[in-house]
């Protein structure tokens, strides 16, 4: 099947099987290493993406479901070589270890951010809540988003589903902390 997507402000039109898994499609197709395969499941929110601004699970969704829409992941939402304020205030506030979920993480914090700007602890913990990590016992993920809302407007507007085109500088990795990428359409790639 031809799908068009954009992913990063990137147009990508290709050719997918149907049963190709978007998180597959991000990763083997596009480079997007940054998008995790955790569980396969819907478990543990490593593959956590933004898709037209709303956060979801990217192995529960095939790369067919995506066209037509804009896909932003953890190597979008960094701006002009600067961390998004969400990445900033994990690397501020210490709030990953292995990594692996971290990116996962950010998302799920940045759509969080989006819709409720100022969060309670406990609106936090909840909104994190399809989110595993096991290494950090989320206290210090919990500041970090907290500390993210308190930095203002920029957690819950930068790169949250809007104006993606201009979101396509920072190529990052799992962490959310890797160099610039390229700025290109690319059409009909296997």
């Amino acid at each position: 099947m031809q799908i068009s997507t954009t992913v990063d402000g990137v147009r990508y039109v290709d050719q997918v099987e149907p049963r190709m898994l978007l998180v597959q499609y991000l990763r083997e197709r596009l480079g997007k290493t940054g998008t995790v395969v955790g569980c396969d499941t819907s478990n543990c929110g490593a593959c956590t993406v933004l898709l037209d601004g709303t956060s979801i699970k990217s192995c529960t969704m095939f790369a067919v479901q995506a066209d037509g829409h804009e896909v932003t992941t953890i190597e979008g939402i960094s701006r002009d070589g600067e961390l998004h304020p969400v990445q900033q205030a994990f690397h501020e506030c210490h709030a990953l270890q292995c990594g692996f979920c971290t990116s996962g993480m950010i998302m799920q914090s940045v759509s969080l951010l989006r819709e409720n700007p100022h969060p309670s602890e406990e609106e936090v913990r909840e909104g994190l809540e399809g989110n595993l990590c096991r290494c950090t016992g989320y206290q210090n993920i919990v500041a970090a988003v907290r500390s993210a809302a308190d930095a203002g407007d920029g957690a819950s507007s930068q790169a949250a589903g809007s104006d993606t085109a201009s979101a396509v500088a920072a190529s990052t990795d799992t962490a959310g902390t890797g160099s610039a990428g390229a700025d290109a359409e690319r059409v009909g790639m296997p």
